[in-house]
């Protein structure tokens, strides 16, 4: 399947699947007919061609599965004939926008995280089962039974395919752009298997977060994490080497980074901080700025960095805020600095069995000279990591080091 019809498919599949839902209700059944439908589309398009208008095609479709699913149920007759009764009606519907609802209905707080990124990708992302399970390093008949369980808490949560009340807007957005952020994560850095990264899901989160700012232009924290993702990712291509092995920042060829997704996010963190609530999303960007914006490792402006994580320690406390920021202080005010925020996690267990906490310590052990203890520290942060590209990093590092 080219590329063109991968991603008019993945345009296409939260229109439909919000076309069938408005119409039908039964988010799951609606949901499995728009999968149906898409899997013909990527088998039949680029052999036939894509129709003349390609969504009239999927709702048809579409409609005909759920007319299929329903037929074996006799109590389910007449709505099998309203189906398609609706048919070349719905089909002439202009499209509606309907992505905030469906990426409220998947971010349901009856769901786990996991299972908020999984049903996103799916319905929103417009992924098959397959797809998602490669992603997510997971067999696909796992990840089948997870979506499964999903759709069903919805269903038993009696979820409505509609933006939430007001009162409940603001807390529902934030769990939207946490399951966004997550995909995002995921995808640039695999907590697991053989890649470093996973370039469909970093495409898919900025798309879906290009979707959200879209329908909520004057959101701060929608524009700041939109700009978190395009400054990250515009990093992408300076962070491996052509066998797959991991580049640490430092070491990174700044003139391979992406000069137009740089000017985007600076601009769009510098708006939103100039216009807007203060985020933590626009506060992690604007550090992600300050890296991006320095032409030289050793132009970094560390102290605005170590400051910026300082308030965001104050806004959004976590273990990997108090990591990152442990670095910042330790090329601010020396290793020993940082080192005693790092002790400060130990017991922590949330991150207790994170190899992150590990490398840190290992990077600032060996700021301080204290080769052996960065040595066992790295070695320790290579037993923890699932990640092969960083295991391999860690390891070198640890070899390097005698």
């Amino acid at each position: 399947m080219s590329g063109e019809v991968a991603g008019l498919l993945r345009e296409l599949a939260p229109q439909v699947l919000a076309a069938l839902t408005r119409r039908h209700g039964q988010f799951d059944a609606c949901e499995d007919a728009v999968q149906e439908a898409l899997l013909a589309a990527s088998q039949q398009w680029p052999v036939e061609g894509v129709p003349d208008n390609p969504r009239a095609w999927l709702l048809t479709v579409g409609s005909r599965r759920l007319a299929d699913a329903w037929r074996s149920e006799s109590a389910r007759r007449r709505r099998e004939e309203a189906v398609f009764a609706a048919e070349v009606d719905d089909a002439e519907v202009p499209a509606r926008d309907d992505t905030l609802a469906l990426l409220f209905l998947c971010c349901h707080p009856a769901l786990t995280p996991a299972s908020q990124v999984a049903l996103t990708v799916r319905a929103v992302g417009g992924l098959t089962t397959a797809q998602v399970a490669r992603a997510f390093l997971v067999p696909e008949a796992t990840m089948a039974q997870r979506i499964s369980r999903a759709k069903q808490k919805i269903k038993k949560a009696g979820a409505q395919f509609s933006l939430p009340p007001e009162g409940e807007r603001d807390e529902r957005l934030r769990a939207v752009l946490h399951v966004l952020y997550l995909i995002f994560n995921e995808g640039y850095t695999a907590t697991a298997g053989d890649r470093l990264s996973q370039v469909e899901l970093t495409g898919e989160a900025i798309r879906l977060t290009r979707a959200v700012r879209g329908l909520l232009p004057g959101d701060g924290e929608v524009a700041g994490l939109l700009a978190l993702m395009l400054l990250t990712e515009s990093r992408r291509a300076a962070r491996s080497r052509p066998d797959g092995s991991l580049v640490p920042l430092a070491e990174q060829d700044r003139s391979s980074w992406d000069a137009a997704a740089i000017a985007e996010g600076v601009k769009l963190v510098s708006d939103a901080l100039s216009t807007t609530r203060l985020g933590p999303y626009q506060v992690q960007a604007a550090i992600a700025a300050v890296h991006a914006e320095a032409a030289s490792p050793e132009e970094t402006d560390w102290v605005e960095i170590a400051g910026l994580y300082a308030l965001l320690a104050r806004m959004a406390p976590n273990p990997m805020v108090t990591l990152n920021h442990a670095v910042a202080v330790a090329m601010t005010r020396g290793p020993a600095a940082g080192l005693a925020m790092v002790a400060d996690l130990e017991g922590d267990e949330r991150v207790s069995e994170h190899h992150r906490v590990a490398a840190v310590r290992a990077h600032l052990l060996e700021m301080a000279g204290d080769v052996a203890g960065a040595r066992e520290s790295y070695l320790a942060a290579a037993r923890l990591t699932l990640s092969m590209p960083e295991q391999r990093y860690l390891l070198a590092k640890a070899e390097g080091l005698g």
